[in-house]
């Protein structure tokens, strides 16, 4: 006989509580991070006019690799430092939140593993170039919006070869990103979801938004309008998850090493609606 599921979170504060409760897993006082480190990327893909930059900081317990994204240049160097040998409890109460989120994500990657029994289905990713793999991402992502095609989809967190999934199926995409800017086809980019999402029949969204405060105005917004929510997970690929039936639709994880690091086969892992 299967456990009973516990009800969705519903907070990234009810989150944090439940974890120092020792809700899934050992007491974080004892789990200490024993590597830390930060990613950085430029990228243009060829073929496209323009490129863009990523920064992740990445904190490994035990086998388990948590990540959280920050706009470059703003995580001091020796955040890094105060990570390496610190407890998870401490680090979740850090006054980053980059360093919050990696560790909380950490942590559930240890105790909750993208795996089936936490319902999460395998997804492969083909070898090839960046941009090859970026679309096959893209598709990957897309597949999770419901099969009868919504009219708008809000993109929070702008990724261009999303926007060209969704435009090759005829949706209306309004692009968001806080850097603002344009889009590899001249649309100007939003620079506030929450403006906008009176105006979308669907969300997709960066888990980038968990380290930038942005997520939980989308989640309630879902929650109470019914509206599908699509996250791709980078950051926070196994927080995010426990966030399905309230708000969230569907999760399409990534942990790392990502797309973007490797130029042979990958996985991502999904969950919710559409995933298979």
């Amino acid at each position: 006989m299967s456990a009973p599921r516990s009800r969705p979170v519903r907070s990234l504060d009810e989150l944090l509580a439940r974890v120092a409760a020792g809700r899934y897993g050992p007491d974080p006082a004892g789990e200490r991070v024993s590597t830390a480190f930060r990613t950085i990327q430029a990228v243009r893909h060829t073929g496209r006019s323009g490129g863009y930059r990523n920064e992740v900081l990445s904190l490994r317990l035990g086998a388990a690799v948590g990540s959280c994204a920050a706009e470059p240049g703003t995580l001091p160097a020796d955040t890094i430092d105060d990570c390496v040998g610190a407890s998870v409890a401490e680090l979740l109460a850090h006054p980053l939140a980059p360093v919050r989120i990696a560790a909380l994500d950490a942590y559930l990657m240890r105790c909750r593993p993208h795996a089936a029994e936490h319902g999460a289905r395998s997804h492969p990713l083909p070898a090839g170039t960046s941009l090859e793999k970026s679309r096959a991402r893209a598709h990957a992502v897309v597949e999770l919006l419901p099969v009868e095609r919504p009219g708008t989809v809000l993109v929070v967190g702008v990724v261009n070869s999303l926007l060209e999934r969704l435009r090759a199926l005829g949706l209306r995409c309004v692009p968001c990103d806080l850097k603002g800017g344009t889009t590899e086809w001249g649309e100007p980019i939003r620079r506030d979801a929450n403006a906008e999402l009176a105006y979308c029949d669907a969300i997709l969204a960066s888990g980038m938004t968990l380290g930038n405060g942005t997520f939980e105005p989308l989640r309630a917004h879902a929650a109470s309008t019914g509206k599908p929510l699509v996250m791709f997970a980078q950051t926070g690929s196994a927080v995010l998850p426990l966030f399905l039936g309230a708000g969230v639709s569907a999760v399409c994880a990534e942990p790392y090493p990502f797309f973007w690091l490797d130029g042979g086969p990958g996985i991502v892992h999904r969950y919710g609606e559409g995933a298979s």
